[in-house]
């Protein structure tokens, strides 16, 4: 018997929205997980980790989203298998006990290492932060992270908590999308410049907060994280040849090379110089 059309089977487009519907569930309850943690002060850290033993097999079921519990020395204590796996460990066992300095490239696992220890030290809260990942085999990935200081009940920071999810194609079903891909073009031809609101504004015809709005619907971006990861992309292609790291700043669209190396940092966890080195065979 031919199957027709009023048989309602899933489609290709409805599975991928079913998908992206999946993982931004996911995605959403990890972080409501990390507020929870956050506001549980156990007795100790041990005992949090019990707790979240049930729900181990849950995390590692995750494909696009690593989760994280560490220690105040900013030690892994425990990990999803995403996370193991992008670190070159077939086990999430291998990982435990060690820093980001211990398991990613040196010039880049220090700067992840250092953004922990401002999170447990100072319990500053990152909430997402873009950030471009180089995992093992030099795979380069984008997402967005976010980390949260773990209290007991004297208020003492006893670890923290964290997640990194990739970052989601752009929707391209949105009704807006059309207008915010002429946005998103309008930025990859003028990254080398500054780009004010009011040129996007006029470029739309939305308002800066729908523009805002529909940038993070669209692109789960802000516009100014749009802007900043384009001239990162162009800027990592750069630190490939021998081009001065000044000229690859200006070329970027950075007033000075100081700019340049805030936001690199703030973006990579590493300085473009201590970047460029890991592109070295």
């Amino acid at each position: 018997m031919r199957l027709t059309q009023s048989f309602n089977a899933p489609t290709l487009t409805s599975c991928i929205a079913e998908q992206e519907a999946e993982e931004s569930f996911a995605v959403d309850q990890l972080k409501l997980l990390c507020d929870g943690l956050a506001q549980q002060r156990p007795s100790s850290l041990r005992s949090m980790l019990n707790s979240l033993a049930l729900i181990a097999p849950l995390l590692n079921a995750i494909p696009n989203v690593v989760f994280f519990i560490k220690d105040r020395q900013a030690r892994y204590l425990l990990a999803n298998l995403t996370l193991a796996k992008r670190c070159g460990f077939k086990t999430v066992t291998p990982l435990l006990g060690k820093t980001s300095a211990d398991v990613f490239p040196t010039q880049l696992g220090s700067g992840y290492t250092e953004q922990d220890l401002r999170v447990l030290q100072q319990g500053v809260q990152i909430q997402d932060q873009l950030e471009m990942h180089l995992y093992s085999g030099r795979e380069t990935g984008w997402c967005l992270t976010q980390k949260l200081a773990l209290y007991d009940r004297q208020g003492k920071i006893i670890g923290m908590a964290g997640i990194s999810h990739d970052l989601q194609e752009a929707k391209a079903n949105h009704p807006a999308y059309q207008r915010l891909a002429a946005l998103d073009i309008y930025i990859r031809q003028h990254y080398d410049r500054p780009i004010a609101m009011d040129e996007l504004r006029t470029l739309t015809g939305l308002s800066v907060a729908q523009i805002e709005r529909y940038c993070k619907r669209i692109f789960h971006l802000t516009p100014r994280q749009m802007i900043h990861k384009v001239r990162l992309e162009k800027a990592t292609e750069l630190l490939a040849s021998d081009l001065p790291i000044t000229d690859i700043a200006i070329q970027c669209g950075y007033t000075d090379h100081s700019a340049f190396s805030r936001q690199f940092k703030a973006m990579t966890g590493a300085t473009p110089r201590d970047f460029r080195a890991t592109l070295v065979p």
